[in-house]
């Protein structure tokens, strides 16, 4: 079975997990990074971490499983960085500076809202990441995880690495449903990184972490992904 197959089949097997314990918010998950249930204190364990506590800039996913660690990031006073869909614009990521909001936290940190109210910048206007908080489908406790397979997560990482604002001393954290930490040893890919705590509402595991490409690996991208993404295109096209 090749790793492409493996992951898909370990995403499966959680997605439809979740639906039957009846772990998430609304049925209809796959393909989705999961809503789930507990989110919220889920969001208050994270915010217990040393390294929550003196991060000051966060990148986080748009998903809504987030979205109350967003909320409390920014009434934390947190500068916090969401991806544009698909990065499918040339400056691909929103700022949400809690000094500069005109809405309420909540609202802002909602990819809806964000869309309308947050300017948008490139990675040469970006401050160096202090945490980066990213959605799951399926984590090991090794720090290995599996997104829903669109990859985004991965190209966001490494662009962010490769402008310098991911160093080693950035913490890779995610909060997930308790039934999405997986026992077994998750595939992995060469250019997955792996994180450095997994947060549930019931614990807080530290992974022994590490793991992190150097870059983009442009083998792995597709002709249609490259054109799809502004920020690839103007590279690959230099």
């Amino acid at each position: 079975m090749g790793v492409d197959q493996a992951k898909q089949e370990a995403r499966d097997h959680v997605w439809d997990l979740l639906e039957r314990e009846q772990a998430v918010r609304r049925r209809g998950v796959h393909g989705h990074i999961p809503d789930f249930v507990g989110s919220e204190v889920a969001a208050d364990r994270l915010a217990e971490l040393p390294a929550w506590a003196v991060a000051e800039v966060l990148k986080s996913n748009p998903d809504r499983a987030q979205l109350p660690a967003r909320i409390r990031a920014l009434e934390q006073g947190k500068l916090v960085y969401m991806a544009v869909p698909r990065l499918a614009e040339e400056l691909p990521f929103y700022e949400l500076d809690p000094a500069d909001l005109a809405v309420s936290a909540s609202k802002a940190a909602t990819g809806t809202v964000a869309k309308d109210i947050a300017p948008r910048v490139g990675l040469e206007q970006m401050r160096p990441i202090d945490m980066v908080l990213c959605g799951t489908v399926a984590v090991d406790r090794e720090g290995r995880r599996l997104g829903k397979g669109a990859g985004y997560s991965d190209i966001e990482f490494a662009l962010a690495q490769e402008a310098g604002l991911i160093s080693a001393d950035t913490v890779i954290v995610t909060t997930v449903h308790q039934l999405q930490v997986v026992d077994d040893e998750l595939p992995e890919d060469e250019h997955d990184f792996r994180v450095d705590y997994i947060v549930t509402p019931e614990e807080t595991i530290a992974c022994p972490g590490g793991r992190r490409p150097e870059g983009l690996i442009w083998e792995k991208l597709t002709s249609a992904k490259i054109a799809a993404i502004p920020v690839l295109s103007a590279r690959a096209g230099n």
